[in-house]
């Protein structure tokens, strides 16, 4: 069979194809261990990847792309690969780890301390990184895992029958004990390093999670109502109290309770709640591109290069004890590792990955070494117990390094444990103002573990100008997937899903 045949074949057989559009997927592994490696860098005409925690990763082709043109992939500790794509042979790319030669890097640059290293790091930000306005193209991925690990009650007194241990045990029942939610979006954002200062136009956007493990606020709310309706009086008001702190709620804020169902042929009454309803929608899509803004804006500013970041090795080192670890390389370029502990309170330590050539930081892995808040008072306690994550620069054809991806996992428990009263009053009663009392004893707590990752596919610098000249649309609106679905992103490019991802499935299919 001739060559030239055989590598074609190859081509199309390494291809996917789908619809118009063709995408090339594989996995990196460690050719001595055969282990997964994250986070290796793909490169395929001057377009850029990252390989998930799996070591997956996946490119969309256009037309232009041939069997003759040469993907890269690299990866910190390893050598680099370069070969045409019909030369890649099978779904496993395996690269080799990279032996280290101290002499010829010590040889070839001064003995620097660690403190020294960083510091030109520091000297070397506005040369190395574009730390101005930008427009980037990024893919985010946020994954939420909410979990109730104790929902304990005493009822001290209750003068309205309906609100009983039965009642109460059945609104307890109905909240989902474990629940996950992922949201993925593809845009531009438009901003410097300002969290405040950013904008966002938005592509497009998913969100995968089991609606049969919501909390059905629906059924709540008009079990609710209905007790509300036959024991509450219309122009009463409420005391909440939770130990020495107390609130007032007025009957005002009780109007959707007493709000009688539309007549179906009151045409005015019907057109206004359309409207209300066209109004929530506007709102929830001004919230949503909010929300992803403010997210991102936030990524950006905690990048280590921006002397404000919650990760301030850079800027702030005598805070830190710095080791000189070891050195690696990133394809044939030497890299300096430093690792960094807080010295007195307690923050982030980690390691940093830097070019031994042009001092910029390429790599960062950083851990919380402490519970970075861990409040508590009155019964109420917050303990913010893990911040962990990586972040990867590239270098891109304009000689600038640009952040490729950002991963960072965050995770919480909250408790309470306070009694709590709510009390009836009506001032139009004659006699006692207090009308009715629900005293509660409340022992509960929650567990969330959120995930982000980011991966940035472009970056160009824009001026001030260009930012205000930009206005955003508040258009797009997540699409609901009940299961993991691989066609909604073809003719995009994302980083890939790991395994729990795609074999995500809803317990209960939605009614079509």
């Amino acid at each position: 069979m001739p060559k030239v045949f055989v590598h074609t074949l190859i081509f199309f057989l390494f291809f996917t194809s789908a619809q118009h559009a063709q995408s090339l997927s594989s996995t990196i592994v460690d050719s001595v261990s055969k282990k997964p490696v994250p986070y290796a860098t793909v490169q395929l005409n001057n377009r850029g990847m990252i390989t998930n925690e799996e070591g997956k990763f996946k490119f969309l082709l256009n037309d232009a792309v041939e069997a003759s043109d040469s993907l890269f992939v690299s990866c910190i500790g390893y050598e680099s690969i370069g070969k045409p794509i019909s030369e890649f042979t099978d779904s496993l790319i395996y690269l080799k780890p990279k032996a280290i030669e101290l002499r010829e890097v010590i040889v070839s640059n001064k003995n620097y301390t660690p403190k020294e290293i960083i510091e030109l790091v520091e000297d070397n930000i506005e040369k190395n990184y574009i730390t101005d306005f930008s427009k980037k193209r990024l893919f985010l991925r946020e994954t939420y895992q909410n979990k109730i690990i104790k929902t304990e009650y005493q009822i001290k007194k209750s003068t309205i029958d309906a609100f009983n241990k039965s009642f109460l045990d059945s609104v307890i029942q109905t909240i989902p004990k474990n629940n996950i939610y992922y949201t993925e979006m593809l845009g531009d954002l438009y901003g410097a390093d300002d969290a405040d200062e950013q904008k966002l136009d938005l592509i497009k956007a998913s969100e995968l999670y089991d609606k049969s493990k919501e909390l059905d606020v629906e059924l709540l709310e008009e079990k609710f109502n209905k007790i509300v309706k036959e024991n509450i009086k219309t122009d009463s008001y409420f005391k909440i109290k939770s130990g020495l702190f107390g609130t007032k709620v007025d009957a005002d804020d009780m109007g959707e309770i007493f709000k009688e169902e539309i007549d179906s042929t009151d045409v005015a009454a019907l057109n206004e709640r359309l409207e209300e309803e066209k109004k929530s929608k506007e709102e929830r899509r001004e919230f949503f591109l909010e929300y992803k803004r403010k997210t991102l804006g936030n990524l950006f500013e905690n990048l280590p290069i921006f002397d404000d970041s919650d990760y301030n090795v850079l800027f702030k080192p005598r805070r830190y004890d710095l080791i000189l670890e070891n050195y690696t390389y990133l394809g044939d370029q030497a890299v300096y590792v430093i690792s960094f502990v807080p010295d007195g309170s307690p923050e982030y330590g980690g390691t940093l990955y830097i070019n031994s050539d042009d001092f910029a930081l390429i790599r960062m892995d950083f851990e919380n070494t402490e519970s970075l808040r861990d409040f508590k008072l009155l019964g109420v306690s917050v303990n913010e117990y893990l911040a962990k994550g990586s972040i990867l620069f590239d270098k891109g054809p304009d000689q600038k390094y640009h952040l490729r991806y950002y991963n960072v996992i965050k995770g919480i428990r909250a408790g309470i444990k306070r009694p709590l009263t709510i009390i009836e009053k009506n001032k139009n009663v004659k006699g006692r103002r207090k009308q009715n009392e629900l005293a509660l004893k409340v022992d509960a707590a929650f567990g969330n573990i959120n995930r982000y990752e980011l991966i940035v596919f472009d970056e160009e610098p824009i001026n001030s100008g260009q930012f205000e000249a930009f206005k955003e649309k508040t258009g797009v609106l997540p699409t609901y997937m009940p299961d993991y679905d691989p066609n909604f992103w073809k003719g995009h490019d994302i980083i890939e899903p790991n395994q729990a991802i795609k074999e995500f499935t809803s317990e209960i299919q939605p009614d079509n």
